[in-house]
């Protein structure tokens, strides 16, 4: 059985989550997202699992150590987590979820000890070899509170039963085993050329409660790329029209 745990999201943009930990108690969270903890909290880093487990969680883009955060003094502490890029923490409550969610790869944040972080695969291989973002998933299992990380703004969308809706698959944060998905290729030459949209789309079949972002990590890192390269071509052109000025009036060719 999970930790009960208390907490509190602090943010608008670039969100942290602070959990209030009872003597005892203890929460699990990917490498590298503490951000603080109170006198009391001790840090017990491992596989959880073994070899095998850590590899696993490699493969959902996870790292493959995770760290459990006690509360070993006899007091109430608190441990804060801190988002990895801007976007919204979302709280899970497994318990009344039926004890599973899927979620996109590399969106947990923390957990409860006793939550199990699985791999998912996608019920057929094409979409495995060609599905992109949407190919792997975590599972999340357990009966405690979890808690993922999404970019930009969260659309939180409820779908009744055989309500069907096609998303981007980077755009699919989490949803719960209710909820059937396939990844389906956007067809015509034209569209996935040209379109400017992911080549695949991730078609759901209600019911359950499904949550999307607005802003994936993989298309903020594109648009950074594509700037940073846009940036060094310019600043080589200035760089190359300085250098002709110069050039110029040290060898007598211009008059000012």
């Amino acid at each position: 059985m999970a930790d009960q745990l208390d907490y509190k999201i602090y943010g608008d943009d670039m969100q942290i989550v602070e959990i209030e930990l009872d003597p005892g108690e203890a929460v699990r969270a990917e490498a590298g997202a503490m951000m603080f903890m109170e006198t009391g909290v001790q840090m017990q880093t491992g596989t959880e699992g073994g070899i095998f487990t850590g590899l696993k969680r490699m493969i959902t883009g996870e790292s493959f150590f995770i760290t459990s955060f006690l509360n070993s003094g006899r007091t109430k502490t608190h441990v804060a987590f801190g988002a990895p890029y801007p976007g919204k923490i979302i709280p899970l409550d497994l318990t009344a979820l039926g004890g599973r969610f899927l979620c996109q790869k590399d969106a947990f944040l923390c957990a409860a000890r006793g939550i199990e972080i699985e791999v998912a695969f996608t019920k057929k291989m094409g979409a495995g070899l060609f599905g992109g973002e949407g190919f792997i998933l975590q599972r999340l299992e357990g009966d405690g509170l979890a808690f993922v990380h999404a970019g930009g703004t969260i659309i939180p969308r409820t779908l009744q039963a055989g309500e069907k809706l096609r998303v981007d698959t980077g755009c699919l944060v989490a949803f719960p085993e209710s909820v059937d998905y396939t990844i389906q290729f956007v067809g015509g030459f034209k569209n996935a050329l040209f379109g400017g949209e992911g080549i695949f789309l991730a078609d759901l079949t209600g019911p359950g409660q499904v949550y999307l972002q607005s802003l994936p990590f993989s298309r903020l890192a594109d648009r950074i790329i594509a700037a940073s390269r846009m940036s060094r071509g310019e600043s080589k052109g200035v760089a190359g029209l300085g250098g002709d000025i110069l050039g110029g009036i040290l060898g007598g060719d211009r008059k000012f």
